[in-house]
């Protein structure tokens, strides 16, 4: 058989004469002579389908077309069931083929290494499998088991280039009969030899048929994600765009938060309908964006990072993920977009660099849409700012005109923002408010702010509105002159606050008062100290001088006490007839409040002198007060109807204070003080305690104090031999000693004879040495008068 193989190639493959053929033939029989014939016949029919796959492969570069046609001559030269031709795809490591599924074409991948023909396609050697295939532990039954078909032997042979590289491998099933033998095998190498240039060049336009077609569908993807400039709706576009351009089933896209340091999403694919927050190093996402790699899983459940709670929940089966960091310029992580489930099979290496291409496209738009963002925020943020000043802004090109009002200056100058955008200062701003215009002026020619305070603005109905204006020049970041800018503050309800106030309380507490704003005005608890003064025997005075010399007198005297009351942050909260009530603390707190009352008490005092000393040069009587100080918690604010409203303070401190300033015609004092006073006061060295009181309504006793600083030698004489012998004479009095406490009392007296307070407890001893209190007795004496 071998023999008549080789004659029958001989007398195919080359030329010979007749004697040749005849030497060839001679001796043979009819029947070998016939099998010679078709043993040539055979070569013949095998030489021709090389022409013929030469002749169906040079018309198409399709290896939808090319796979068909040439597996057709394989399978009838090699007069077996049938055929397959696997090329290798280097970006996934696959060997692939097109087939016939029903009526479409489709695809066959399996890993290159795999099965009888990875065999071949490894290490590049054509094999035989005879007798039956199933023995071979290489072959995969399974195929056979899907489809009912038997595989008894195959011939299997790589497909080289012209490099002798292996691009693939050609494989036969079933011979018809008997097995696949040598000869086969050269015929199959040959026609897979003669097939490879064709494969190769049909892959290699496929190749950039595909690049161009994912270029055009990449360039069409981003075309529609560049027009959006909304960042939310960027994120559904793109993430929508990246399912769609790897042909997946979901998706998420992440961005990272810098100052909190976490990933973020709105965007997500459909599993997350509100926001979902997570540390950026965390999950899948959180390793991909901190490293910085693409993270392609082939099998989610497979991998430990993977975390299945959110199927659970949802219902959803997560496959193959491949996930891919969102890089700004300079290689800046801004995100993570993460892609779930391909519908054909896994994520290969082209999908890894689809999506990089486009998630590189698509951080350029996310980088212009956040910027687009921040600037939005920015203009909302200043206009918000401008619509909640109370100071009206204007802004005026370089040119010097209005651009922009805020409500604040429409409200102010009682125009509408169209009567007032577009136009000029100088159409604005005529006759006596000209001087707008002219600050504006100064501006442009000096190039530095110009600030007009307290100035009448003359609005509608020629009404007047003070107001402080300021014009700014405005330069660009290069210091090029942009615009002018013009504030205006309304300070006509505040003039007129501070005529008003300062008929009550001295300038700088009032500028505090104003500055710290009306909210101090409102019903408040606050300890305060509270003074009252009054003149004594002032009916008869007044009967005396009549009421035009009376006004005259009080006013001179109100003039002077209010002065002194001024002078130590306190506030006048009434006359009442010839009385002065002052408060200390109810408007502005301020530790030194108790020390500034006493100061005022004793300042009246000296003030009173000099007062005295005026009316005397006139020939009229000298007058006397007398001054209450109280300190402790009232309430404080404003108190009355709301057709006229009273700013004050109210509660026990004030009526305290009221009966300590009368309490001075009882002891013959001028100046007392209740307890909590005279704790709070830092110099107690020019107090002496008087006497602890229960005044009526009050359940408490009151300890009270007399201010002896004021006094002079005059007024006073012998003041410390009086006020030792007194706190003495005190002592003993309340030790129910009642004849050496009259003693010290008397030697006071001596002292001073005017001393009223000795004098006092001088007749208290004399009534308790005849009869005296009881032993539960707590040295407090009980006020029988109005006191």
């Amino acid at each position: 058989m071998q023999f008549d193989l080789e004659t029958a190639r001989s007398l195919v493959e080359r030329p010979l004469s007749m004697r040749e053929i005849e030497g060839l033939l001679h001796g043979r029989s009819e029947a070998e002579t016939t099998q010679l014939f078709y043993q040539m016949a055979e070569l013949l029919r095998r030489t021709s389908a090389i022409t013929d796959i030469a002749n169906r492969v040079s018309d198409s570069l399709s290896l939808d077309v090319l796979f068909p046609r040439l597996m057709g001559v394989v399978t009838q030269t090699l007069n077996a069931d049938r055929s397959s031709m696997f090329l290798y795809d280097p970006e996934t490591s696959e060997l692939y083929s097109r087939v016939m599924q029903g009526n479409v074409m489709g695809e066959v991948r399996f890993p290159s290494n795999l099965g009888i023909a990875g065999s071949v396609f490894t290490k590049g050697e054509a094999e035989i499998i005879t007798a039956d295939a199933y023995d071979n532990r290489r072959f995969n039954q399974e195929v056979d088991r899907r489809t009912g078909y038997r595989t008894r032997n195959i011939l299997c042979v790589p497909i080289r280039n012209k490099n002798q590289e292996v691009i693939g491998v050609t494989q036969v099933l079933n011979k018809h009969t008997g097995d696949f033998d040598l000869e086969d095998q050269r015929v199959l190498e040959g026609l897979s030899q003669q097939a490879a240039a064709a494969l190769e060049n049909a892959r290699l336009f496929e190749k950039v048929e595909r690049q161009q077609q994912e270029e055009a569908m990449l360039l069409e993807v981003i075309s529609s994600i560049v027009s959006e400039i909304r960042l939310g709706p960027l994120l559904e576009k793109i993430l929508s765009a990246a399912t769609q351009l790897l042909d997946s089933e979901r998706g998420a896209l992440f961005l990272h938060d810098p100052k909190r340091n976490e990933l973020y999403s709105h965007s997500a694919g459909g599993i997350h309908s509100t926001e979902i927050r997570f540390p950026s190093n965390a999950g899948i996402a959180g390793e991909c964006f901190t490293s910085g790699r693409v993270i392609n899983i082939l099998d989610a459940y497979q991998d430990a990072r993977f975390n299945p709670e959110i199927d659970r929940r949802t219902g959803y089966r997560t496959s193959s993920i491949l996930c891919m960091p969102i890089l700004a310029k300079g290689a800046r992580p801004i995100g993570v977009m993460e892609i779930l489930n391909r519908k054909a099979g896994t994520f290969n290496a082209a999908d890894e660099r689809r999506l990089h291409a486009f998630c590189a496209e698509a951080a350029i738009a996310i980088h212009n849409a956040q910027l687009f963002e921040e600037i939005n925020a920015e203009r909302n943020y200043n206009e918000s700012i401008l619509r909640s000043m109370s100071n009206g802004v204007l802004t005026l090109d370089a040119d010097g005109v209005l651009r922009k009002v805020n409500d604040a200056a429409v409200r102010i100058l009682r125009r509408d923002e169209v009567e007032l955008v577009g136009r000029s200062l100088a159409e604005l701003f005529v006759g006596r408010n000209a001087w707008v215009a002219s600050s504006l002026e100064k501006v442009r020619s000096a190039g530095k702010t110009d600030i007009t305070v307290d100035t009448d603005l003359y609005v509608e109905d020629a009404n007047a509105v003070s107001v402080d204006l300021t014009t700014v020049p405005l330069v660009s970041m290069s210091d090029e002159r942009i615009g002018y800018m013009l504030m205006m503050e309304d300070i006509t309800r505040e003039k007129r606050m501070r005529n008003t106030l300062s008929r009550y309380m001295s300038k700088s507490v009032m500028d505090q008062l104003l500055e710290r704003g009306e909210t101090v005005l409102g019903g408040i608890n606050r300890e305060v100290s509270v003074l009252f003064s009054d003149i004594r025997g002032f009916t008869s005075i007044s009967e005396r001088l009549g009421a035009q010399e009376t006004v005259a007198l009080l006013n001179e005297y109100f003039t002077d006490m209010v002065d002194i009351v001024f002078a130590h942050r306190g506030v006048l909260d009434k006359y009442m007839g010839d009385m002065i009530m002052a408060v200390f603390g109810s408007v502005l707190q301020d530790s030194d409040d108790a020390d500034n009352a006493v100061k005022v008490g004793s300042n009246m005092m000296a003030g009173l002198r000099v007062l005295n000393d005026r009316l005397a040069a006139r020939g009229r009587d000298e007058i006397r007060i007398g001054v209450g100080i109280s300190t402790g918690d009232v309430v404080a604010g404003n108190i009355g109807s709301p057709k006229r409203l009273e700013y004050t303070v109210i509660g026990n401190r004030v009526n305290i204070a009221h009966r300590l300033e009368d309490a001075n015609k009882y002891y013959g004092t001028s100046v007392l003080i209740c307890n909590n006073t005279y704790k709070r006061i830092k110099v107690q060295s020019d107090v002496r305690e008087i006497d602890l009181i229960r005044v009526r309504g009050m359940e408490e006793p009151v300890a009270i104090y007399e201010v002896i600083g004021h006094h002079t030698e005059e007024s006073f004489p012998h003041r410390e031999t009086v006020i030792e012998a007194f706190n003495e004479g005190l002592s003993r009095y309340r030790g129910r000693d009642w004849m050496s406490a009259a003693r010290c009392f008397r030697d006071a007296l001596a002292a001073n004879p005017q001393d009223g307070p000795s004098r006092i407890y001088l007749d208290r001893c004399e009534i308790f040495r005849g009869a005296p209190p009881s032993r539960d007795w707590d040295g407090v004496w009980s006020v029988q008068s109005k006191y």
